[in-house]
């Protein structure tokens, strides 16, 4: 690997930056309200799969 000096590496960087497309606001929006709406999914089904074990676990315990 070739060593570039540090002129060459910031306009390297720059080419790179510049071919970036960035997300629009409604993109960034839409994609963190889909996280959150995801995240909670989750949650609630870990938390209905947690209730049954702990149920069913309290049952067979209950019998002894």
């Amino acid at each position: 690997m070739a060593i570039t000096n540090p002129a060459q590496f910031i306009q390297q960087v720059r080419a790179e930056v510049s071919k970036v497309v960035w997300p629009t606001r409604r993109e960034v929006v839409l994609t963190t309200v889909m996280v959150f709406i995801m995240a909670s999914l989750t949650a609630l089904f870990f938390s209905m799969v947690d209730l049954g074990i702990r149920t069913a676990l309290s049952g067979i315990f209950g019998l002894f």
